[in-house]
C-alpha cells in the first residue's frame, strides 16, 4: 500500500476496500520513485475536507489541511511563495467540483504549476451519501432517494477549455497505472489535473462498472487538442455503456506558467 518510511503510523479509518487506499498506494509509490531526483522535503500536500482529506493523516510529508473548497487556493499560495516546491493538492468531487470549482477553473486558466488529484467517488460519502456534481442520474442518495434532478458534469473537457496543460484520468483499481500518471503530472511544468475514479464501497460501489468499462489509452497523441477533446467526450458521466478512457488525455508543454508570467 504505502512504504513504512512514508506512513505516519496514524490509524487508518477509511472503510475496508475504499478506493482511497489505491490512491494512497499510487501516491506513495510515485513519491518513492520521484525522490530519486527530488528531495522529499520539497513535496507538500494540501487537502480539502472529505474522506479524501484523511490522506493528510497517513502520508508523512509536509502538508496543510485546508478548508472545504479552498484547498486549491491554498496550494496556489504555497507555490507562489516557494516555486521550488512540488505541491500536490487532494480534493474530492464535491470539494473540488462543487464549492471549489471556481478555484479549480482559475488555477487551470492561470496554468499555475501545481498538481490536483481528485478523489471522485461521485458521492458526499463523509456526510453519508448525498449527490455531488459528478453523481449519476441513477444514484440514490440520502438527499435524493429518487436520483439527482440534474445531469452530472464532465470535468475533463471543462478543464481543457479552462486552460489546463496536463489533463489525465486514473482509476484507483489500477494502482501501477495511476502511479505513472501521478509521476508525470508532478513532473509536468504547469497545471496538472488527475481525475481519479475512486469507488465508495458503502454509498456508491462502482468497482464492477469501472472494471468492465475502463480502458487504458494506447497510441493516443495527448499533444493534439482536438483529438484529446474527442477522447474527453467519450464518456460524459451519463452514458452507461460507454467505454471510459484512462491515462494522459491532454498535455501542452508550450504554455507559460503563472509563476513565469508574474
Amino acid at each position: 500500500m504505502i512504504t513504512k518510511s512514508l506512513y505516519t503510523g496514524a490509524e487508518i479509518t477509511w472503510c475496508r476496500n475504499c478506493g482511497n487506499f489505491g490512491i494512497m498506494g499510487a501516491l506513495g509509490a510515485a513519491i518513492n520513485e520521484l525522490t530519486d531526483s527530488i528531495p522529499l522535503e520539497k513535496f507538500v500536500m494540501v487537502t480539502g475536507i472529505g474522506c479524501h482529506g484523511k490522506i493528510f493523516d497517513y502520508v508523512d510529508i509536509n502538508g496543510f489541511y485546508s478548508l472545504h473548497g479552498r484547498a486549491i487556493a491554498t496550494a496556489s499560495g504555497i507555490k507562489l511563495a516557494n516555486e521550488d516546491l512540488k505541491v500536490i493538492c487532494f480534493v474530492g468531487d464535491g470539494d473540488g467540483y462543487g464549492e471549489g470549482l471556481e478555484h479549480l477553473i482559475f488555477a487551470a486558466k492561470r496554468n499555475i504549476d501545481i498538481t490536483v488529484i481528485v478523489h471522485d467517488n461521485r458521492a458526499y460519502s463523509l456526510t453519508t451519501g448525498q449527490f455531488t456534481p459528478t453523481s449519476a442520474l441513477d444514484f440514490k442518495g440520502k438527499s435524493t432517494p429518487k436520483g439527482p434532478p440534474e445531469d452530472p458534469i464532465n470535468p475533463i473537457p471543462l478543464l481543457m477549455e479552462a486552460g489546463a496543460t496536463f489533463v489525465a484520468r486514473g482509476y484507483s483499481g489500477y494502482i501501477d497505472h495511476l502511479k505513472d500518471i501521478i509521476k508525470k503530472a508532478v513532473l509536468h511544468k504547469g497545471f496538472s489535473i488527475v481525475e481519479t475514479l475512486q469507488p465508495c464501497v458503502i454509498f456508491y460501489n462502482t468497482y464492477d462498472f469501472y472494471n468492465s468499462h475502463v480502458y487504458k489509452l494506447e497510441n493516443h497523441d495527448p499533444n493534439d487538442f482536438d483529438k484529446a477533446y474527442a477522447v474527453a467526450k467519450e464518456w460524459d458521466y451519463i452514458k452507461i455503456d460507454a467505454k471510459i478512457p484512462i491515462g494522459i488525455i491532454y498535455e501542452n508543454t508550450n504554455k507559460k506558467t503563472y509563476e513565469d508570467r508574474i
